[in-house]
């Protein structure tokens, strides 16, 4: 019996022969951070040269980044994986994830207009829905766009950079997928809080929203099942 194909080639999307290195890095990373493709899962050299029709090197220079991006992992004579995290290593992404946060929701409520107010509301509409249809994979989607929506309007690209890049290692884990439906509730109710304080222009509520959402998320994290092979 031959190798299982992996399950990345068929999340693959290419829409020519002869995709640029950017288009081939692009829609790894896509792929990748979509959830479609969990942790540890090979990533066949040749047959992703094949499907995009170009040769390996363009392939592995976009590995090369991916890996310092924290989302490929590369053992010599071992190949290439989506990158495995340990439980204290993704606690330590969340850590990571929450300090940038925090330092950017002050400036954000302080610069944010009607336009983004609008779309933390439309954000959190979506979670709502999300809740009601008992859809995992759509809360956990629309947690990191209102997250992103309390955020973006600090306009402090930089630290806005590093939070998308601490955001995407732990991406393809998609921990509020694996999380109990009471769980999202619970944390659900800590978004509606900080909408409150985001919307009311209260940027010292809304970190203190911040902070007991952030404690309440550490311990939902700490019981993500360990044998479904999200962690290494």
């Amino acid at each position: 019996m031959g190798a299982r194909r992996s399950v990345l080639l068929e999340r693959l999307i290419v829409e020519r022969v002869g995709t640029s290195q950017h288009g081939v890095l692009t829609e790894l990373r896509r792929a990748i951070l979509d959830g479609g493709v969990p942790p540890g899962t090979p990533i066949p050299l040749a047959e992703v040269a094949e499907l995009f029709g170009v040769s390996q090197i363009p392939i592995r220079e976009a590995l090369k980044t991916l890996v310092a991006e924290g989302l490929i992992a590369h053992r010599r004579n071992g190949g290439y994986t989506v990158a495995l995290l340990t439980a204290q290593e993704l606690r330590e992404m969340y850590i990571v994830r929450e300090t940038l946060e925090a330092a950017s929701l002050a400036a954000a409520v302080h610069n944010a207009t009607d336009t983004d107010r609008a779309a933390a509301v439309i954000a959190n509409q979506r979670l709502e829905q999300a809740i009601r249809d008992g859809d995992a994979g759509a809360f956990h989607r629309g947690s990191r766009q209102f997250h992103a929506a309390l955020t973006g309007p600090s306009r402090m690209h930089r630290l806005l950079h590093m939070l998308e890049n601490a955001w995407n290692i732990t991406e393809p884990v998609q921990s509020m997928v694996h999380v109990s439906p009471a769980d999202r509730s619970a944390l659900h109710a800590d978004h509606r809080d900080m909408l409150e304080a985001f919307l009311a222009g209260d940027a010292e509520e809304l970190l203190a929203a911040s902070q007991r959402h952030a404690a309440r998320l550490n311990t939902v994290i700490a019981t993500l099942p360990r044998n479904t092979g999200l962690l290494a």
